[in-house]
């Protein structure tokens, strides 16, 4: 028997008919296309160490070879050349993504320090796509922090099939994605009535 990923059969069984009825055609249906992770190394772009050690931490996070993001073009003002690396990056599609986003929402997002749920409004890019920011890679169940040379954080980007962020947001929230929910003007708390004044008290003649 083939073995299918828990949210790609949520995607299946219940998010498709959850959605269903907001569109004429089921193929239609907002879906998600890949996750790609990228992180900077920074000033460490000359250590070949810590160049080597990003690379194997971001293919154990993920399970896919990372791949090296080189710079285009020479910038003296950072000692940087031409073909030099400054950060890695994967793309993950098909069943890998669906396995990594299973355990990016239940082992690593509740890992990350004063998690408050991710923000509907700041990471949209007006085309259906997310992006949010890891600040320490130790969030990562799959890190072992003894063997951590410098904490770095890393972009995660979802990139959907549809152009509206209304109904990527939709989408990722029936995966599971804990989004802070949007206050109403009715849930806002009411402002206080400002103390009246006491009268001031008349002098003795």
């Amino acid at each position: 028997m083939e073995f299918i990923p828990n949210l790609k059969k949520k995607y299946l069984d219940q998010i498709i008919p959850n959605l269903r009825g907001n569109y004429k055609s089921i193929m239609q249906v907002p879906r998600l296309e890949k996750i790609c992770l990228n992180q900077g190394v920074g000033s460490g772009s000359s250590d070949k160490k810590l160049i080597e050690s990003a690379q194997n931490e971001m293919t154990m996070i993920t399970g896919q070879k990372a791949l090296l993001t080189r710079s285009k073009k020479d910038i003296s003002n950072f000692k940087l050349r031409k073909g030099m690396p400054v950060g890695v990056m994967v793309t993950l599609r098909g069943d890998r993504m669906y396995e990594f986003l299973e355990r990016f929402i239940t082992s690593t997002l509740p890992r990350v320090r004063d998690f408050k749920g991710l923000d509907p409004k700041g990471g949209f890019d007006g085309r259906g796509n997310y992006t949010m920011g890891i600040k320490e890679q130790i969030a990562f169940p799959e890190i072992s922090i003894d063997k951590v040379h410098k904490i770095t954080g890393m972009d995660i980007t979802f990139v959907t099939n549809t152009d509206i962020d209304d109904e990527a947001l939709l989408l990722l929230e029936e995966f599971g994605l804990p989004f802070k929910q949007k206050r109403t003007d009715q849930e806002a708390p009411a402002e206080e009535a400002p103390a009246e004044e006491a009268p001031a008290e008349e002098a003795p003649a």
